[in-house]
């Protein structure tokens, strides 16, 4: 497909982003991330060793010349640790890319608002191409745009839960208001949640638990490449209207 999704001058092959989360080892994960498909992998900067390149290190498995590393501040609480993380990733020499989270609950992993809106603004003044983790919004997600966010991020549903998408229609309005690019994160925990995102007209997916938690991660990689690519292509082709009542595939006027 000549559909390519560009991010600041960036292009990516793959709209399935993969994380690197809660798999049973490194290796898991490459073969994961293999079967996915996906050119863009992002790894909790807090969480996994990617700065230490004298032990062993999640780059070991994941080629940094192969996949576009995307850094993340998950499990940062506060605008402070979600800066200094971000900031580290960087001058690792990691990537200019920041998927941004300031967590505000721990219980339910939603965003503080407040806070992603203040990093996001200094993070993008300082010249990184910041992908703001947030909820359902409209509203905070044109708040994000004007803060200097390069893409949007919302939630499906919250994260790990597996929900699917719970409010396809504020996700609707997200994308008719937007003129960045929108990625569902958080939530998917199938192959249909992920046609559906897509289906809706999302630029990608991002997602971790839903394969790395399934019985076979390495399959649902996979069913998760082809279901974003039907979802695409669906979307791209565009669907019939929903009527009411029945409309005959083979109609009858002018037959004698």
């Amino acid at each position: 497909m000549d559909d390519k999704l560009i991010i600041k001058g960036i292009e990516f092959k793959s709209r399935l982003w993969v994380g690197t989360g809660k798999y049973k080892d490194f290796e898991e994960t490459k073969r994961a991330v293999e079967a996915s498909g996906s050119d863009v992998v992002t790894v909790a900067v807090r969480r996994v060793n990617i700065i230490d390149r004298k032990s062993e290190n999640l780059l070991d498995y994941i080629d940094p010349k192969k996949y576009k590393i995307l850094p993340n501040t998950a499990g940062c609480y506060t605008v402070e640790d979600a800066l200094r993380y971000s900031r580290l990733a960087r001058e690792a020499g990691i990537s200019d890319l920041i998927k941004l989270e300031v967590i505000g609950d721990e219980k339910t992993l939603f965003p503080d608002v407040c806070g992603l809106l203040k990093a996001t603004e200094i993070l993008a003044k300082e010249g990184l191409i910041v992908l703001p983790y947030t909820n359902d919004d409209p509203v905070i997600a044109k708040r994000l745009v004007d803060a200097g966010a390069a893409a949007v991020m919302p939630l499906g549903a919250p994260i790990g839960s597996g929900l699917g998408i719970r409010n396809p229609y504020n996700i609707k309005i997200i994308l008719e208001t937007l003129n960045i690019p929108v990625i569902v994160d958080a939530g998917v925990g199938t192959a249909s949640d992920a046609t559906i995102a897509m289906e809706l007209g999302c630029d990608a997916v991002l997602i971790n638990t839903g394969i790395a938690g399934a019985k076979d991660p390495i399959a649902m990689a996979e069913a998760m490449k082809h279901a974003v690519i039907a979802g695409r292509l669906a979307y791209k082709a565009g669907r019939i209207p929903k009527r009411l009542y029945a409309t005959a595939s083979s109609p009858i006027e002018g037959m004698l």
